[in-house]
């Protein structure tokens, strides 16, 4: 049974269910194209870049070893510092070898007075023989006599060559002794950094025996494998017939820290090894690099990289563009009317913050630069210039 306020009620209600009715079946508003940022794909010559693994180690490492045996009394070098050529490092017990020095001078002084008596005996036999010979020519003396002095004067020969024969040995003896008194104090062969000590204080050594080890690092070298494949390329593109071991000083290396930092000084190539690893298919190349205030050590790693050739008219994209899928490399590109198309990419090397294309794309194409994940194949977008990309 209704009442009149429900009679009244009635219409109202009905009004309310329509209005909700109308708004469920209106249809939903269009969602507007996603924008994206895009960029022309550019066509320029663009050098190529190699970077490799490389090994610091110093320009000549000079191990540090005694001439002579005896016991170590004193290191004169203070554990990794700056060292000069001639510098003395160690010193090894100098009695011994001061003993056998004077040893052998008194062996010298000894067949220097056997030589003067000697010639003493020599003058005086010669003036004997030349006394008696017309003596004995004209029978006023025995030829008995002349004899005698021949036989003399004989004698004082070998005397004063012996004399002279013990006077050389003795020399030498005098000479040997004096370097190995020398030896005693045991110094540095080249300028570089010295390293730590291998042996310590009253150890007896001998010449087997490593003290330590000075290293030449300024300039300092770079060992660094490229692949053969990379050597062709570098050798047909600098120097007839591939001789890149003449043109190799033209080519600039340039260093990266193991902490990212880029070294200023950039370094030449040395040499390249004589022949390709067989279990590596990689030849070794040695580069130098000045380094002064001997920042970089031996030891020490880093990447060497090099210009290896030039691609020309190649296509560069921002590598932000690219992206891969099942190994498969796609760009997505926008076309009349703003659609998008996703274009699968053959990609060659990366130069900077860009990468060339080898196939897929033409100059002039507008690649998506940002937003590339809010797009799909046929979509229509908004693009917007994005940043031109910076050039390699």
């Amino acid at each position: 049974m209704t009442t009149p306020r429900s009679r009244a009620a009635l219409p109202a209600l009905l009004l309310a269910l329509l209005s909700v009715s109308c708004e469920k079946k209106a249809p939903p508003a269009s969602m507007p194209p996603p924008e994206v940022s895009v960029v022309k794909v550019i066509e320029k010559d663009v050098p190529l870049t190699g970077e490799w693994v490389a090994t610091l180690d110093g320009y000549v490492n000079a191990q540090i070893q005694p001439q002579v045996a005896g016991y170590l009394v004193k290191q004169n070098y203070r554990e990794g510092s700056a060292v000069r050529q001639g510098d003395v490092l160690f010193e090894i017990d100098p009695r011994p070898f001061q003993a056998a020095l004077d040893l052998a001078q008194g062996q010298l002084a000894q067949a220097r007075g056997q030589l003067a008596q000697a010639s003493v005996q020599l003058d005086l036999a010669e003036i004997n023989v030349k006394r008696d010979t017309p003596l004995a020519a004209a029978t006023a003396i025995p030829q008995s006599q002349l004899d005698t002095d021949l036989q003399a004067r004989a004698q004082a020969q070998a005397l004063v060559q012996t004399a002279r024969a013990a006077i050389e040995s003795a020399r030498a003896n005098v000479e040997q002794a004096q370097l190995n008194l020398g030896f005693t104090h045991v110094r540095s062969l080249i300028d570089g950094v010295a390293g730590i000590a291998q042996t310590q204080i009253g150890n007896l050594v001998s010449p087997s025996a490593t003290l330590t080890t000075v290293s030449q690092v300024n300039p300092i070298k770079a060992y660094f494998p490229i692949s053969e494949q990379e050597y062709l390329q570098v050798a047909r593109s600098l120097a007839p017939g591939g001789d890149w071991l003449r043109a190799g000083t033209r080519i600039p290396l340039r260093l990266t820290l193991a902490d990212g930092s880029l070294f200023p000084h950039p370094g030449r190539i040395v040499f390249v090894d004589r022949q390709v690893d067989s279990q590596t298919g990689a030849i070794r190349v040695v580069g130098a690099f000045p380094n002064p205030g001997n920042l970089l050590r031996p030891g020490q790693f880093g990447r060497v990289s090099a210009v290896t050739g030039t691609a020309r008219r190649a296509l560069l994209v921002p590598q932000r563009s690219v992206s891969e899928l099942q190994g498969r490399y796609q760009v997505a590109l926008v076309g009349a009317g703003n659609k998008v198309s996703i274009r699968t990419v053959t990609t060659g090397s990366r130069i900077g913050p860009l990468w060339i294309i080898s196939s897929g794309l033409q100059p002039g194409d507008l690649v998506i630069s940002e937003g590339v994940s809010k797009v799909r194949d046929g979509a229509t977008v908004n693009p917007t210039p994005g940043p031109a990309p910076d050039s390699p």
